[in-house]
């Protein structure tokens, strides 16, 4: 069974579609935090075809994984340079195999924060997005409110803690681009909560405050946070379904990566720190990334 890398990609294009477009070139423009199956088959799905047109090659994707079972993704994804399939059934049963190649670094937080944050500081990064699921953005199911008294949230604020929390990460990562006199990137919540943006305002801001008030006051004037409506179907895979594509599996990979044919997605907002333009429609399908700068 070949393994799926960088090295043997090439040689798998007569059973399933494989990037056309020099992967060594792209960097990454994008920092996304929980890079799980919607991720994979979504956002980076997405990147994949507009870098197989010549396009979107300064946004390419860093995924971080915050939580002990990600160093299983962690672990795949450098295995497999960053590679995965996608993994599309048809309703008619067919199913659609294509390898991406979008993520080209994949960052562990609880092996290195420092690395986490300075990607995230680095001016190169316009946005970071996130799926860390509804209960992720520490609101207290009474109140509504952020819950500073959450133990994670209380050790991140300690003096001298290193941030641990998305929260933590994401402000320090902030903070660094205030004193360094360079624009915000973009907080994308690509989660399934109604006003996913709002919430994620609400959220980091009030971290923010407990932290700085200029600096939550910054957050608040300069650092966008739009909402989103994002939609497919990505069950996990079984087991037939990674043995159906043995040339592109390991015993056990990130991909394939199943998922329905019919996607959507909507973003908007005003993005200091850069712009990526692409919209789509079909048949079956429809996305729109549509940003303005």
């Amino acid at each position: 069974m070949t393994a799926l890398t960088q090295e043997t990609v090439a040689a798998l294009s007569e059973t399933v579609a494989v990037p056309s477009y020099d992967r060594s070139r792209l960097t990454a423009g994008i920092v996304h935090i929980g890079v799980g199956g919607f991720h994979r088959a979504h956002q980076a799905m997405y990147l994949d075809r507009l870098m197989n047109e010549g396009k979107a090659h300064d946004w390419a994707i860093c995924g971080v994984g915050l939580l002990p079972g990600d160093a299983r993704m962690r672990d795949a994804l450098t295995a497999q340079d960053g590679l995965y399939t996608l993994v599309l059934k048809h309703p008619d049963g067919t199913r659609e195999a294509r390898v991406i190649g979008s993520i080209i670094d994949y960052l562990f937080a609880p092996d290195d924060p420092e690395a986490v944050i300075e990607k995230m500081a680095d001016p190169s990064v316009r946005i970071v997005s996130l799926t860390v699921t509804e209960g992720g953005y520490n609101i207290h199911p009474v109140t509504g409110a952020f819950d500073a008294q959450a133990p994670a949230i209380r050790a991140d604020l300690e003096p001298g803690a290193i941030p641990a929390t998305v929260f933590g990460l994401v402000t320090e990562a902030l903070r660094r681009r205030r004193a360094r006199g360079l624009v915000p990137f973009t907080v994308m919540s690509c989660d399934n909560i109604q006003g996913n943006g709002e919430v994620a305002r609400h959220s980091f801001t009030a971290f923010a405050r407990l932290v700085d008030d200029g600096l939550a006051d910054w957050i608040e004037a300069a650092v966008a946070f739009p909402n989103s409506m994002v939609d497919r179907i990505t069950p996990s895979p079984p087991t037939r379904t990674e043995k159906r594509w043995p040339s592109c599996s390991a015993s056990w990979t990130p991909g394939p990566s199943p998922a329905s044919p019919s996607r959507s997605g909507c973003w908007r907002t005003t993005s200091p720190a850069g712009a990526l333009r692409s919209r789509r429609r079909g048949s079956r399908s429809s996305g729109t990334w549509s940003r303005t700068s």
